[in-house]
C-alpha cells in the first residue's frame, strides 16, 4: 500500500526528519560516554510523536525540537567539545 502525502505533508516530513540528523550531528559531539544516551533520548523524542497527524502540533514540536537542538549544540559548545 503507497501512501500519497499533499505537498504540505511532505515538507513537514522533511523538516522533521532534517532536525532529527541536525540533532545526531550534534549528538556526536557529546563526550563519548554520553552520546549513546543522547542518540537514545533524541530518537525516544522522535518516536513519541511518530504517529502525531495535527499539522499544528507538528510545527509546534519543530520549533521546540530546533530550541532544543540550539541548546545542546551551545552546551557542547561551553564544554569545548
Amino acid at each position: 500500500m503507497v501512501h500519497s502525502l499533499s505537498l504540505q505533508d511532505f515538507l513537514l516530513r522533511a523538516r522533521v526528519l532534517k532536525l532529527y540528523r541536525q540533532a545526531l550531528r550534534i549528538a556526536r559531539r557529546a563526550p563519548d560516554h554520553a552520546q549513546d544516551e543522547v542518540r537514545q533520548t533524541i530518537r525516544q523524542e522522535i518516536e513519541k510523536n511518530r504517529y502525531c497527524d495535527d499539522k499544528q502540533r507538528i510545527r509546534f514540536l519543530l520549533s521546540e525540537g530546533l530550541e532544543r537542538v540550539k541548546d545542546l549544540d551551545e552546551m557542547l559548545d561551553m564544554q569545548g567539545h
